[in-house]
């Protein structure tokens, strides 16, 4: 874990949720009428750690600035913050949804990404949502999709109507 203050070190831009964080436990709180936004943030500090996402965190720190870039609402950066430490990743920068930003995560996210990259060079963005890949790569830059949090195809619908219509994750 480093911050690079030195401006010619790359950036590594990695989410969160489906990345380093399993949210497939609270997923359950978006099935419903309405959806139940407060429980499904609430049980975040609970996420089970992904290894592939935090090994990769690891590996990248050692030559890049790594920093989270999430659809999370600012109002959970303490506790964000908290999980991270916990996984031993914590200490890198950390990127959030204005609380009330109810836009498409692809959208926010390569807003965001281009006022970070003002003047920095952006290696490699890690994200699991297909839509935000598509869209960093329509921006320009290189991309990983994280494909290892396995969900069940009602799950991968909640999400991507969370992320994308909703604008909550």
């Amino acid at each position: 874990m480093s911050d690079h203050p030195n401006r010619d070190v790359p950036l590594a831009i990695v989410d969160i949720d489906g990345v380093v964080a399993d949210v497939r436990h609270r997923l359950h709180h978006l099935d419903r009428r309405p959806k139940n936004w407060k429980a499904f943030f609430a049980e975040a500090d609970h996420d089970e750690p992904h290894v592939e996402g935090v090994e990769l965190v690891k590996l990248l720190a050692a030559d890049h600035e790594v920093i989270f870039l999430t659809g999370r609402p600012e109002n959970l950066k303490k506790a964000t913050r908290a999980w991270l430490t916990r996984q031993g990743i914590g200490g890198h920068r950390l990127v959030m949804r204005p609380t009330n930003d109810r836009r498409p995560a692809a959208q926010v996210k390569v807003e965001m990404l281009a006022e970070l990259a003002k003047g920095r060079t952006v290696e490699l963005v890690v994200d699991d949502d297909p839509i935000v890949i598509q869209s960093m790569q329509r921006a320009g830059y290189t991309t990983i999709h994280a494909t290892w949090e396995q969900r069940a195809i009602e799950q991968e619908r909640t999400l991507r109507e969370a992320q994308e219509g909703e604008g909550r994750t």
